[in-house]
């Protein structure tokens, strides 16, 4: 299991490194866009966090274990935080094949570890 960031900048777009914020979502396009420059030094811990964003189910957990009760509707923003970012995670999918292509295998393992998550967490359905 991949361990949480140790800054506080990636802690604010993936708490714990499961937990996503209002944030995240619009955060992702431009850590796809690092991911996929020829020259950025850091992509495996960048693929590492957009691989934590997919996954992160924490909200939609929350509110299934609260269905039917009086809190549900307080997670009802916390889960929208999290489709939106698994969804914007999914729409980078040629960039992160990009990168899944590359001779690198540092850059390429990642790669392909996210793919494979991708494939298995798709975007949540709409409500």
């Amino acid at each position: 299991m991949a361990r949480p960031p140790q800054s506080g900048r990636p802690a604010a777009i993936c708490a714990l490194g499961f937990v996503v914020g209002e944030a995240t979502a619009p955060t992702v396009p431009f850590l796809l866009e690092l991911a996929g420059s020829p020259h950025v030094g850091c992509k495996a811990e960048l693929l590492d966090l957009l691989e934590r964003i997919c996954r992160t189910d924490q909200w939609h957990s929350a509110a299934a274990a609260a269905q039917d009760r009086k809190h549900d509707a307080s997670y009802r923003q916390q889960t929208t935080w999290e489709a939106t970012a698994r969804t914007a995670v999914h729409a980078g999918r040629s960039v992160i094949e990009g990168v899944a292509s590359s001779l690198r295998p540092e850059e390429a393992t990642p790669a392909r570890k996210l793919l494979l998550v991708m494939d298995d967490t798709p975007p949540f359905p709409e409500p």
